[in-house]
């Protein structure tokens, strides 16, 4: 089985990627809006088909990228049935089972941050999501979206501290910087739960945690009683349009040669090896402008902000840096050439100088 887990850095939320890599089905767990193009590019770089997106409950702090990644891979929205949400592929009970591949992950309803929270357990008893339910030595809070401390208390000592203890816990959010724990850790050491500590003295910590609500409230929790849908049904128009571009898990763009070989007049073709590699026999390709990476960032002034341009090298590696060198200069219409010159000669494109 693959595993990864992924981070939003504005949410300090975790998304769970979890793949049979036997039948190249994947699930993902807890997607965020923002990020729903990076985790795509991840699933295409690994070959992987995205069966569902689960979100472990209605969240209060990010919306969802369930509904673009629907949009964009077909994959179903599954969530709890019990989240009072319109616009899910599959509603979830406690029992069921979500599959991908030979691989399972099993619901139990852990409610008491919501009324639908839920926690998927790997078939293993090995790893389990538990969302905002319980954290790495806390848990969510429970005074806002029909949260309830005693629900809450009940849901991790019956669901989640039933498992076995060397399972490990994989959460919704951490604010630290910490990625797992164990149901044993958090049986001994959660300071709100673990120990000899009751259910009243749970409940009496959480009701005068004294919290803010989360920032994103008044948009997130709208749009993710939609599945993360927009108002007005409209991808985000942040994509560039320019070219047939591709992006990466690196997070850069990507051209293909041949494409890139058709429409030679739409951008600058920026070429940063070395001058005896650009005269040398891999050739260039026609029009390139030749600036070695290591001057560009003193020499990006040469080039033209209104007209878009593909780096190349002889692989693709230092180009790929030099459309972050660009960024950060102010060029925004910027893309890689995939596979840079040496895929460019294997697919018989066009060359000025170089030899067989």
């Amino acid at each position: 089985m693959l595993f990864r887990q992924l981070f939003d850095t504005q949410s300090s939320t975790y998304t769970y990627l979890l793949a049979d890599t036997e039948a190249g089905e994947a699930v993902l767990i807890d997607p965020v809006y923002e990020q729903a193009r990076r985790d795509q590019a991840l699933l295409n770089e690994l070959g992987l088909e995205l069966l569902y997106t689960l979100e472990t409950h209605v969240h209060a702090d990010h919306v969802t990228g369930a509904w673009l990644l629907r949009g964009g891979t077909g994959s179903k929205i599954c969530l709890s049935g019990d989240g009072g949400t319109e616009g899910a592929d599959r509603l979830l009970s406690h029992g069921d089972r979500i599959e991908f591949g030979a691989r399972y992950l099993s619901v139990r309803a852990t409610p008491g941050h919501t009324a639908g929270c839920i926690t998927y357990v790997l078939d293993t008893e090995e790893m389990a999501f538990t969302g905002d339910c319980l954290l790495i030595r806390g848990c969510g809070r429970t005074d806002f979206q029909g949260g309830d401390a005693g629900e809450m208390y009940q849901s991790i000592h019956t669901q989640i501290f039933t498992l076995p203890a060397h399972c490990l816990l994989y959460p919704g959010h951490d604010y630290r910087g910490l990625t797992t724990t164990s149901v044993e850790e958090e049986k001994a050491f959660n300071p709100r739960l673990g120990g000899q500590l009751s259910q009243s003295d749970f409940v009496g910590f959480m009701d005068n945690l004294g919290l803010d609500h989360p920032k994103k409230m008044a948009v997130a929790v709208p749009a993710n009683m939609k599945c993360g849908r927009p108002e007005d049904d409209n991808i985000p128009a942040d994509e560039p349009t320019w070219a047939a571009l591709t992006y990466t898990f690196a997070g850069i763009w990507e051209v293909q040669p041949h494409w890139l070989e058709e429409n030679l007049d739409v951008a600058q073709i920026l070429d940063v090896r070395e001058e005896d590699e650009f005269d040398g026999p891999l050739g260039r390709i026609p029009g390139a402008k030749l600036i070695p990476l290591g001057i560009l960032a003193e020499r990006a002034e040469e080039l033209h902000k209104d007209k878009p341009i593909v780096a190349v090298c002889r692989a693709g590696g230092r180009s790929a840096q030099a459309t972050v060198i660009l960024r950060r200069s102010g060029f925004t219409d910027i893309a890689n050439l995939a596979g840079g010159m040496l895929l460019w000669r294997a697919q018989h494109c066009a060359v000025e100088g170089g030899r067989d």
